[in-house]
């Protein structure tokens, strides 16, 4: 591959969210792109006039905008290949059908559904592989005219060459063989004369000069059809990668259909584009290293030559590594703004920079933000169990002191901690949980001294006052 001379594609079915699966499947096409400096398309395959909605469609724009897949062509961008919604290419795909009909490599079938599920059934029954049985491929004109004639309206059959080995080259599977006889005519227009995904899919992403297609393993027997389709109307062949899946606990592959992981709900519980990036670009992919990668430097290292062939297993703990991860390489102010309304309320404008540095390594979600936002500023103060034993622990008379030294000096940590040290013969963890546990309600937290710092005076002699 040349630098300007890959171009990749993400082309969803707008039925659903975003989930885990589709949303690798694009970052991986975008990264390829990227690392050739390429261009990266968008194309929305909604000819499931049952199952799409328009709320989807607008929701996978804005969640792979979100992660910063923006795309170099497509929908609200625009590109030399409009439209980029195969509901509004019906007439590019009828020129391509007739094309194949006239020669007559396509061929009107009127079998109904339940003379196929028959079929099958048959087929099956008699230890055979299922598939079509050719019933329409031979009809005449009088035979066609005469069906129509009885209200039935046909789907268009591909007829698949006879004796044919298909081959091609996987980009991640490696050399891969398939008999024709094995693969019988397929549909490529529905009887409603909605194209069938074999057919738009392929044509395309020929039209549209696609380069390179990485796509689930699911799809790998979609792929000698394609050829096929492809050699039929003398269109140029892409590279295929198929990409092994991700599975999820019970072993089976994430599907939005199933509800699994859609990237709303993580956005909704707080994770950072930045984490899932990281995540999702070594599930199935490897780097040379595991550290921290921006954007940038996911993609400078992508490798076609590093996508494994076993299936990816989504482990919850290495996304919220990689969240964890995320969280540290921000920004005080993409955090602050990452943590949300709940948070802005309670922190006072003047301790906002404080509270984002003291709070930093502690937190890995919004909720952890608004958590300590409450355990700082908030009018009442909940102890946790573990809290409250130390407290009594301490005893009344170490918090008296406390209160004195606080007195004297304020949040001025250092002396604070030297006197109090003195006056109560304490020192480690005897000296520095009940603080802790006095000022904040929790055994564990942000620094002590940072701590001190934010808080306000009030609110400190408060609940020191609440100790004695």
């Amino acid at each position: 591959m040349t630098i300007m001379n890959v171009k990749t594609r993400f082309a969803p079915s707008p039925t659903g969210y975003l989930h885990l699966g589709n949303v690798r499947t694009a970052l991986f096409n975008a990264l390829l792109a990227r690392r050739w400096r390429g261009r990266f398309l968008l194309r929305i395959e909604d000819t499931d006039r049952e199952r799409n909605r328009p709320e989807f469609v607008a929701a996978l724009l804005e969640d792979l905008r979100w992660l910063g897949l923006d795309w170099d062509e497509g929908p609200e961008v625009g590109g030399p290949h409009p439209p980029y919604a195969q509901s509004e290419r019906t007439a590019i795909y009828a020129a391509y059908y007739q094309r194949l009909a006239d020669a007559e490599q396509a061929y009107p079938c009127f079998c109904t559904p339940t003379e196929l599920a028959l079929s099958r059934k048959a087929q099956l029954a008699a230890g055979r592989p299922p598939r079509y049985a050719g019933t329409c491929a031979r009809l005449n004109e009088a035979e066609r005219r005469a069906r129509w004639d009885r209200g039935l309206r046909p789907t268009l059959r591909f007829r698949v060459p006879v004796g044919r080995m298909v081959e091609f080259t996987d980009r991640v599977r490696g050399p891969q063989r398939f008999a024709s006889d094995d693969i019988g005519d397929f549909v490529i227009r529905r009887a409603d004369d909605s194209p069938q995904f074999f057919f738009a899919n392929a044509v395309d992403d020929a039209l549209m000069g696609i380069t390179h297609v990485l796509r689930g393993e699911d799809h790998l027997a979609n792929t000698p059809r394609q050829l096929l389709v492809l050699e039929a109307l003398g269109l140029p062949v892409p590279d295929y990668g198929h990409l092994a899946l991700i599975v999820g606990t019970d072993g089976g592959p994430l599907s939005k259909r199933a509800g699994d992981l859609s990237l709303r709900e993580l956005r909704a519980a707080g994770y950072l584009p930045e984490a899932l990036l990281n995540y999702l670009a070594r599930l199935g992919h490897t780097y040379p290293g595991d550290a921290w990668m921006a954007a940038e430097a996911l993609a400078a290292n992508f490798a076609l030559e590093r996508l494994g062939r076993a299936p990816a297993g989504y482990d919850g703990a290495q996304l919220l590594h990689w969240q964890a991860e995320a969280v540290r390489h921000a920004t005080p102010e993409r955090l602050w703004a990452w943590m949300g309304s709940a948070v802005h309320q309670r922190v006072p404008p003047a301790s906002r920079d404080e509270f984002v540095h003291a709070i930093w390594p502690n937190i890995r979600f919004p909720a952890d933000a608004v958590f300590w936002a409450e355990r700082l500023f908030g009018a009442e103060l909940p102890f946790s169990p573990e809290a409250r034993a130390v407290i009594l622990q301490a005893g009344p008379e170490f918090f008296v002191r406390a209160l004195a030294v606080y007195d004297e000096h304020g949040a001025a940590y250092q002396p604070l901690i030297e006197d109090l040290k003195r006056l109560t013969g304490t020192k480690g963890k005897s000296l520095f949980m009940p603080l802790r546990a006095a000022l904040t309600g929790e055994t564990h937290g942000p620094e002590l001294a940072r701590i001190l710092a934010l808080l306000p005076p009030e609110i400190a002699r408060r609940r020191l006052q609440a100790g004695c």
